[in-house]
């Protein structure tokens, strides 16, 4: 049992690049549209407005240099039994990974809640909250799959990051939205 809690432990504080770089564009957006105000196919906007480029590399960016500093953390304290790599040049690709993966995930629960007819800013429940987990996981196992491996051997972790994440997501947002930098508090 004191095995499997450190893993979800280790887990968690691995995944901190995923977790910091949706914030991260929230305070870095704001200008150029990802969808350069274009529309699907269904008449609809790909992504809304509130899908920025400044924000999207922002958050991975604030995401990345995170990572480096958990990574850095690790190697000098030895907090965890797993790191993103032996040095920091290894370290670059799974915490790039799992930052540019969580902000896809992000634009990607945008593009099918305006496909299900849901405008921006709008509740999205789960749509807000699992696509950026589930799209990082995809993006550390599709290009880091050693270190996928050695940080979630077994899937625990993740399961328990998906059922954190909704109540984490929610009280960031609501923080965000006290300090004027969302429109709406989810």
């Amino acid at each position: 049992m004191v095995n499997v809690l450190y893993e979800i432990i280790q887990g968690i504080i691995l995944f901190i690049p995923a977790f910091i770089a949706n914030p991260g564009a929230v305070v870095t957006g704001g200008i150029g549209k990802m969808d350069f105000g274009k529309n699907f196919i269904d008449g609809r906007r790909i992504f809304g407005d509130g899908k920025t480029i400044s924000g999207f590399f922002g958050g991975s960016f604030i995401g990345i240099i995170f990572g480096l500093i958990i990574f850095e953390v690790i190697f000098i304290t030895k907090a965890v039994s797993v790191n993103y790599g032996s040095n920091i040049l290894e370290a670059v690709l799974p915490i790039s990974a799992m930052s540019f993966g969580s902000l896809i995930g992000d634009l990607l629960g945008s593009f099918f809640k305006r496909r299900i007819g849901m405008k921006s800013g709008s509740k999205g429940n789960l749509l807000d909250q699992w696509p950026f987990v589930l799209s990082a996981t995809l993006f550390i196992f599709t290009f880091s799959r050693g270190f996928f491996y050695a940080a979630y051997p077994y899937l625990i972790p993740i399961i328990v990051i998906l059922v954190l994440t909704p109540p984490l997501h929610r009280s960031v947002n609501i923080l965000a939205f006290k300090l004027h930098r969302k429109d709406v508090p989810w």
